[in-house]
């Protein structure tokens, strides 16, 4: 029987003894995915599983099984590929059957050749996906997914953050690094000093990435090629691998923004470089070749060592990406773990509100639209018309204040995925928003709202000065108000426009009214003025136990999941009242105000873990936008026009 270290560190070795038993049969494919499927639900295996997320692809044998959990950025076309293919000795004429499947190069022995006319050959077909880490992904879950990993990290740092001199990282250089250095002795200098400094991902502490880690500015240097190599991150500063999943079953299934985690077995094989080098340049003295461009062939196949291979043998799409909930919430174990949860879900509901009204500086009411912000999704679509968004705009914000820094802190800590996006000239002017089509690369070039589905976005409105937008900033604001309103970005592909539907939680934070549009405006009234408001702050977090605010995270992610429902009965009851409503108050009782009114319920109902609407939780619902409404007209009244 093969032991852990077999199917973790030499997958190959089980499906090549599958692949034996079961030749010439069709379904030792199948029996491969079985295997390793069963092997996955014993008892904390996948925590076993090595992942790219924490691990950096320089500690990790090649060949083993790896997991990924990343968000697919770009699909490129489907490859063929010899999933089957027959090798012969020239001189005893043997011949030997070998898969070609998970693997980049095909194999053969010192004493073999590839037959390549031989009538045993299968082609095969499979869909590449160049996957990113989860843009804007919380440092604290990073940290739950692997706990073992990062509490090693905090007790050996100076163990596990190597030198740049590290023995298994000069094992890990490609071929072309290896002449490079013997050609310019130098850049072994340079390697040897490398750089002392060490790095954070997202606040978190992590071992240094070395030559595997993209900088800031989404560039590594890729061997032998003068440009830097751009990992194509959606959000500036981020780290973290990019990958080339292959996918061999079900690829359909899978679609760009999509979240999923993979397992899979790691291909950082230096040949790819040297292959991919000898077509570019073969490409280059004959055009006729290669109908690929080197820009192309550049972006599709680069180095390994840092856009490493995954040879997907199970992948899933994620329902959520907060690892403190069971993946699958459907399965026997994860019910129990729902409703245990819900048992407890009113004082949790209580200690948040009461958190987030200290962090609203003593604003319950801004809290409590806060906690229905959070907890909205886009439920359905009945045209073109996205149901269940809740875009809030939390007017009132101090300007050039660090208050409004700290809330996203504050929601960073809470959600799994989320991203501040500061309002200045100079970002709605020079950033890049909307992803395009580069037809040159054949590849889609990622912008800062391409997002995966759930993350928070928090638009900071105060940062915004006088000054002129460029083409690009009102094309730039354009599309951040088609997210508001209809959760779709409309990707360039230069003779057309391709519609992306998405589900992204926009938080406005704004001074006086925001420019964008929102379906609700909540203006702040705080209750205290902190003399210190970055200690303020920082105290609130640090009193908060860890415990409390797990169950935090969990009642946000949790809640978003759940069905709802409005009976019949209560259907009617609404109608009659809001009929009423508008015969006691008709100019200002709109179509509006019912649709944002039921919104308000369903959130209601949806927080107190109740899935279908009361007559109660509706009275709340229009007492909660009654006090909304009256603080903007008493606002008005103050400033004398319209907030």
């Amino acid at each position: 029987m093969p032991c852990v270290a077999d199917w973790l560190n030499n997958p190959f070795s089980i499906v090549q003894g599958i692949f034996a038993q079961n030749v010439p049969n069709s379904d030792w494919e199948k029996k491969v995915t079985e295997y390793f499927k069963e092997k996955l639900k014993e008892n904390n295996a996948t925590n076993w599983v090595p992942s790219l997320n924490d691990v950096p692809v320089h500690y990790l044998k090649p060949n083993s099984l790896v997991k990924f959990r990343c968000m697919v950025q770009d699909m490129f076309d489907p490859e063929f590929y010899m999933g089957v293919y027959e090798t012969v000795d020239p001189n005893t004429n043997a011949r030997v059957l070998h898969f070609g499947k998970y693997r980049d190069v095909a194999e053969c022995g010192p004493q073999q050749e590839i037959d390549l006319n031989s009538t045993q050959t299968v082609t095969s077909e499979r869909q590449t996906f160049y996957c990113v880490p989860v843009p804007g992904e919380s440092a604290w879950s990073v940290v739950v997914l692997n706990p073992q990993f990062y509490a090693y990290i905090s007790a050996n740092q100076a163990r596990v953050s190597p030198s740049t001199s590290y023995t298994p990282s000069r094992h890990k250089r490609s071929y072309e690094e290896d002449e490079d250095m013997d050609l310019h002795p130098s850049k072994q200098k340079e390697q040897h000093m490398g750089n002392s400094s060490g790095g954070d991902i997202h606040g978190c502490v992590e071992p240094k990435r070395l030559e595997t880690e993209a900088s800031a500015g989404h560039h590594l240097i890729s061997p032998n090629c003068s440009p830097p190599l751009d990992l194509n991150f959606p959000l500036p500063g981020e780290k973290g691998p990019a990958c080339l999943v292959k996918v061999y079953e079900s690829w359909d299934s899978f679609k760009v923004n999509d979240v999923l985690e993979v397992y899979g077995i790691l291909s950082v094989d230096p040949v790819l470089s040297i292959v991919n080098n000898e077509e570019r340049d073969s490409s280059a003295l004959d055009p006729m070749e290669c109908m690929d461009t080197a820009e192309e062939q550049r972006v599709h196949s680069p180095p390994a060592s840092l856009v490493p291979r995954i040879h997907v043998i199970l992948a899933q799409k994620l329902q959520h990406i907060n690892p403190l909930l069971p993946a699958c919430l459907n399965e026997e174990e994860s019910k129990t773990f729902v409703s245990n949860f819900m048992s407890e879900l009113s004082p949790v509901r209580a200690e948040l509100l009461g958190f987030l009204t200290h962090a609203l500086l003593g604003d319950s009411l801004a809290a409590e639209y806060l906690i229905l912000h959070l907890i909205s999704t886009v439920y359905a679509r009945r045209d073109v018309l996205p149901l269940g968004k809740f875009t809030v705009n939390l007017s009132g914000c101090p300007r050039n204040s660090i208050f409004t820094e700290h809330i996203y802190r504050i929601i960073q800590q809470l959600v799994p995925a989320s991203y501040r996006l500061q309002m200045t000239i100079e970002n709605m002017n020079h950033s890049r928003f909307i992803p395009h089509k580069d037809y040159a690369a054949n590849r889609l070039v990622s912008g800062v709202l391409q997002l995966a589905s759930n993350t928070s976005l928090v638009v900071d409105e105060t940062q915004l000065e006088q000054g002129q937008l460029d083409t690009t900033g009102v094309h730039n604001v354009t599309a951040l108000g088609n997210l508001i309103t209809w959760q779709k970005v409309d990707y360039d592909f230069s003779y057309h426009q391709m519609e992306f539907p998405c589900n992204i939680n926009v938080l406005i934070t704004s001074e006086g009214r925001s420019l964008l549009p929102s379906d609700c405006q909540v203006h702040l009234q705080p209750q205290i003025i902190p003399p210190n408001m970055e200690e303020y702050m920082n105290s609130l977090l640090t009193a908060v136990l860890p415990s409390v605010l797990n169950k935090f995270r969990i009642y946000l992610s949790l809640l978003r999941l759940l069905d709802y429902s409005i009976s019949d009965e209560v259907t009617k009851a609404v109608e009659e009242d809001f009929v009423e409503m508008r015969k006691n108050d008709p100019e200002s009782i709109t179509a509006d105000d019912l649709h944002r009114t039921l919104l308000v319920a369903r959130f209601l109902s949806l927080s107190a873990g109740q899935t279908t609407l009361s007559r109660e939780r509706w009275l709340r619902a229009k007492q909660l936008e009654a006090l909304r409404k009256a603080r903007l007209q008493q606002q008005t009244c103050v400033n004398g026009n319209e907030l």
